[in-house]
């Protein structure tokens, strides 16, 4: 099977995430990832990898066996299942040669992918894209990855003259509500040495480093009391909230950073004048960043705290995930060197990008897995918009390819 009708393949499945059933705790939180799981598991096995287990979770996990005596570390790749929650209608892919200028995504519904608007999409004439009718997802976050890891699978199969060691790969659900698949992950059985993800971005770009992140829920309890009466006697927890957000540093809000600039981020106010509840996310890329903000908004909660009385504030701190740069210091940062040769065989500029959001490597280099990021080649996750060029899919795979052998080729236990 070829890479793209693979990828087209995948895409026929709805695998959209539910919100409502993942605040539930249920997972897979959506039929369809079960399914797409199940359809992986079945190639797999025709692509004799061995070790094939799908929980009922969706995780569904595998091994292609060393080729060689030679003690080879085992490298993984790992892509989700889920797609996001902006869009739940099914996928009606297309493949055109892109000529320039704007594409008619859906004549009979007038969408139109715009140059202008996109211009990046420039860099990709006379080249087949896939796009959609523009009235769903594409599903390249992250059908791409999955169809780059399975078809590099297959051409291990077809090339046994390719050494390698032992290669593992694994599928995890909704990552799109909270990197959920990989937190209940167990790298310990898992078995890797090292992994990569593949989850963002276009041709070339790698992300080895991410958020330090972290949420606040911040509890203000008032007094309530008729207004006939009020006076002396109300506490507007409501006017606490907004005090309490008055006082955070200005401009550092996502709205006005960029870069490995950090952030808090109001997210969720919600409440009446006797209680109200706010939400918010921490983010920095430095550890002592992320520290230091945290730390703020503990200081921050104890001042208003003996501003207002001790039962008139209540904050809970707690960690979401790590920046993966925390795991590839010094001597553990042989993935990167590994993926840049491998970049280089073929002819792709890396390009490292600082992710401004978390990804399941993330959560996994916590666990003690070291894994950073490979491109998949779409753009515009999360949109009608997406799309993704063929070559780029293709060169996403090639990469796949390459690091399995070099890492054959460079590292030995």
């Amino acid at each position: 099977m070829n890479i793209v009708d693979r990828f087209l393949n995948y895409t026929r499945i709805n695998t959209t995430t539910n919100r409502e059933k993942g605040a539930a705790g249920i997972m897979p939180s959506s039929p369809g990832q079960m399914e797409l799981a199940q359809l992986l598991a079945a190639e797999l096995e025709s692509l004799g990898m061995e070790d094939i287990v799908l929980r009922d979770t969706a995780i569904l996990t595998a091994t292609l066996p060393a080729n060689t005596d030679k003690a080879i570390p085992t490298v993984s790749f790992f892509a989700h299942l889920d797609t996001s929650a902006e869009q739940t209608n099914d996928t009606n892919a297309q493949v055109i040669t892109y000529l320039g200028g704007d594409i008619s995504l859906n004549p009979a519904l007038d969408i139109v992918l715009k140059e202008a608007e996109f211009p990046e999409i420039s860099a990709y004439k006379h080249q087949d894209i896939i796009v959609t009718d523009g009235t769903s997802l594409l599903g390249a976050d992250d059908k791409a990855a999955i169809a780059a890891i399975m078809h590099a699978l297959q051409v291990l199969k077809m090339n046994p003259e390719i050494e390698h060691g032992p290669v593992k790969v694994a599928f995890v659900p909704d990552e799109e509500q909270g990197l959920r698949g990989a937190k209940a992950f167990d790298v310990d059985s898992f078995g890797a040495d090292f992994g990569y993800t593949l989850d963002c971005c276009g041709i070339g770009e790698f992300v080895h480093e991410n958020w330090n992140a972290g949420n606040a829920v911040i509890t203000f309890t008032g007094q309530s009391a008729h207004p006939m009466s009020a006076k002396g006697k109300l506490k507007n927890s409501l006017l606490m909230a907004h005090k309490f957000i008055a006082m955070l540093p200005p401009g550092e809000a996502p709205e006005y950073t960029e870069g490995r600039e950090g952030y808090y981020w109001v997210k969720e106010l919600a409440g009446n004048s006797a209680k109200t509840v706010l939400k918010m996310d921490i983010r920095d890329f430095s550890k002592q960043g992320y520290r230091n903000r945290m730390h703020f908004l503990q200081q921050l909660a104890d001042s208003c705290s003996a501003l207002w009385g001790e039962e008139a504030i209540d904050i809970e701190l707690s960690d979401r995930y790590e920046n993966v740069a925390n795991s590839l210091q010094g001597e553990a940062s042989f993935p990167i060197d590994i993926a840049k040769e491998a970049y280089a065989r073929n002819n792709i500029a890396m390009k490292a990008i600082p992710m401004r959001g978390g990804y399941d490597g993330a959560v996994l280099s916590q666990k003690g897995l070291p894994c950073p990021n490979i491109f998949t080649g779409a753009h515009n996750f999360h949109s009608i918009y997406e799309y993704l060029p063929v070559n780029s899919l293709q060169a996403a795979s090639d990469v796949v390819v390459d690091v399995i052998r070099i890492t054959a080729e460079k590292l030995t236990k």
